[in-house]
C-alpha cells in the first residue's frame, strides 16, 4: 500500500486511492501479507454490509466468510506469487449466502517481495438467477410460482426493471418483497452496481437519518464518518423496507432527494448527487395512512407511480406444492441429507395450513422438518410443535376432529400471528436441543447471532425455556 502510493507520487500523479477503488464496480479487498485488512472499497460494503472502518485491521477471512476460508485458503495456495481464480459463496452481515467468483493476486514492492495481497469479488447472483431459471420454468429470478397472480408479476418485471422510476412494493409480511426487488434490480441496466437494503424499523430517527443519509463526523456527539446507503448504493438500487415507518421529517428529505437527487449527510455543508434508483417496500396502507395524514401525500404519489402488490401465501393455492418442494429440496441439498418427501399425513398438514407468516414461515417449517429428520421421508412429528399441537386425533381420523382449516381458525381466535408463531419455533427448537443455541439455530436454518437477536427481541432465554420444558414433563 505504501509501495504504491510512493509509485503514484514519483509518477506525478495526484491519485487518491480508495477514490478510485470506490468507483469500481466490484468489491476490492487490500489484505497484509498477514491476511488482515487493510482496505475495502465502497462496493464491497455494499456486498458484505460491513463497513470499511469497522473492518481495518481484522482477517479477512472474519468479513468475506468465503466457504474455502477455513479449509483451504486461496492466499495460502498461491505459490510463485501465481494469481488464483476461484468461485464460491460469501456470507453478508445479515446471513445471506452470495455466489462470487473471486481473484487473489499478490502486491509486489520495489524489492520483488510480496507485501500483501489483493482480492476482487464479483456478485455472481444474476447468472445463478439465469441458472435457476433454466432449471425451474415456474421462476425468475429466485421468485417461484405458477398462479395467474406470481404469471402477472412475472410479466411485469422485465418492463419495470427498465424504467428509472421508483417502485413501491405491498403485501403482507414473508411474501418476498426483497426478492422481488432483488429480481427488479438484476433485470436492469443498473444489474451490475450494488442493490442495498436498508431497513428503517425499529430504528430511533437520528440513526435512521444517519444511516441512509450517510454522517460527516461530530455530527453529533460521538459520531464518526460513515457513508449512508445512498452512498453504498451509487449508480445502483436502493431497497427501503417499511417505508412507512419513516418519520414526517425524514419522508420530506426523501422527496427532496426524489426532486433533486442531491444529499446532504447529516452533519456536513457538502452535498453529493445521488444517482440511485429507489425501491420501497412496506406491509403498511400507504394510501390510508396519506389520508390520515401520516404519511405525506407528495411521496406517496411519487412512490405509488409503479406498485406491485403481493398476495398472501394463502391466495397463492397453485404455488404451495411448488413452493413446499423447492424448499425441500433446497434445504436437503445443504444438509447434505437424502430426504425424498414427506409423509401423507404431514403433506396433507402442510398444504392445508394457511400460513399467517406467508412464503418466509413455510421456508423456516421445511427448513426445521428437514434439520429435525432422520428418516427419507418427513413425518408430521418433524414438523413445529404449533403445527400439530392443535390436531390431538388427526391420525385418528375422528369423525369429530378439527379439520386442519378449523385448527387454523382456532389458532387465529388466540391471536396467533407470525410473531407469535416464530417466538414459538424458536422455544421449540431450544427445547428440541436442550437449551443449545448452536443445535437450535441449525434446527431453525439460522446462523447464531440471527438467533441470539430474535431471542432478545422476543425475550426468551435458555432458562426459561428450560423451566416451561421441566414444567411440560412434569405435567
Amino acid at each position: 500500500m505504501r509501495y504504491l502510493s510512493r509509485s503514484l507520487q514519483m509518477q506525478d500523479l495526484s491519485i487518491n486511492l480508495v477514490a478510485v477503488l470506490d468507483e469500481m464496480p466490484i468489491g476490492v479487498c487490500l489484505v497484509s501479507k498477514e491476511r488482515r485488512i487493510v482496505l475495502m472499497n465502497r462496493a464491497l460494503e455494499a456486498m458484505t454490509g460491513f463497513l470499511r472502518a469497522d473492518c481495518t485491521g481484522l482477517p479477512c477471512s472474519h468479513i468475506l466468510r468465503l466457504n474455502h476460508c477455513f479449509d483451504n485458503c486461496p492466499v495460502k495456495r498461491m505459490e510463485g506469487g501465481q494469481r488464483c481464480v476461484l468461485e464460491g459463496d460469501i456470507i453478508n452481515q445479515d446471513n445471506q449466502k452470495l455466489p462470487v467468483r473471486m481473484t487473489f493476486a499478490p502486491l509486489i514492492d520495489g524489492t520483488g517481495r510480496i507485501s500483501g495481497y489483493i482480492e476482487t469479488l464479483e456478485d455472481l447472483r444474476q447468472v445463478s438467477n439465469f441458472d435457476l431459471a433454466r432449471i425451474n420454468p415456474f421462476s425468475l429470478g429466485r421468485l417461484i410460482g405458477r398462479s395467474p397472480q406470481m404469471g402477472k408479476i412475472f410479466q411485469s418485471l422485465p418492463v419495470i426493471a427498465q424504467s428509472e422510476m421508483p417502485v413501491l412494493i405491498t403485501g403482507q409480511i414473508g411474501t418476498g418483497k426483497y426478492l422481488v426487488a432483488e429480481a427488479i434490480h438484476h433485470a436492469s441496466s443498473r444489474a451490475k452496481n450494488p442493490f442495498v437494503i436498508f431497513r428503517c424499523g425499529a430504528l430511533p430517527e437520528f440513526l435512521v437519518e444517519s444511516e441512509l443519509f450517510g454522517v460527516e463526523k461530530g455530527g453529533f456527539a460521538g459520531a464518526d464518518n460513515k457513508p449512508g446507503k445512498f452512498r453504498l448504493a451509487q449508480n445502483g438500487t436502493l431497497y427501503i423496507t417499511e417505508i412507512g415507518d419513516l418519520t414526517p421529517s425524514l419522508q420530506a428529505k426523501l422527496l427532496n432527494w426524489l426532486d433533486e437527487k442531491i444529499i446532504y449527510p447529516l452533519g456536513s455543508s457538502k452535498s453529493f448527487h445521488a444517482d440511485v434508483r429507489i425501491i420501497a417496500g412496506t406491509t403498511r396502507d400507504l394510501s390510508q395512512m396519506a389520508k390520515e395524514a401520516t404519511f405525506r401525500n407528495e411521496l406517496y404519489f411519487r412512490l405509488n407511480a409503479v406498485s406491485l402488490h403481493l398476495p398472501p401465501l394463502k391466495e397463492r393455492v397453485e404455488d404451495l406444492r411448488l413452493l413446499v418442494d423447492h424448499f425441500l429440496h433446497a434445504s436437503a441439498s445443504l444438509l447434505n441429507k437424502k430426504i425424498t418427501g414427506f409423509s401423507d399425513p404431514c403433506l396433507k398438514r402442510l398444504l392445508e395450513y394457511d400460513y399467517p407468516g406467508n412464503i418466509l414461515e413455510l421456508r423456516h417449517i421445511v427448513e426445521y422438518a428437514v434439520s429435525l429428520s432422520q428418516a427419507e421421508r418427513i413425518e408430521l412429528g418433524d414438523l413445529p410443535a404449533y403445527l400439530t399441537e392443535n390436531l390431538p386425533c388427526l391420525d385418528a381420523k375422528s369423525p369429530n376432529s378439527p379439520s386442519p382449516r378449523e385448527s387454523d381458525a382456532l389458532s387465529a381466535d388466540r391471536g396467533f400471528d407470525w410473531s407469535t408463531i416464530e417466538r414459538k419455533m424458536i422455544i421449540d427448537a431450544l427445547m428440541k436441543a436442550k437449551g443449545r443455541r448452536s443445535e437450535a439455530a441449525q434446527l431453525l436454518g439460522w446462523g447464531r447471532s440471527t438467533l441470539w437477536r430474535k431471542m432478545r427481541h422476543y425475550g426468551i432465554t435458555c432458562e426459561s425455556v428450560q423451566v416451561n420444558e421441566k414444567s411440560s414433563h412434569c405435567a
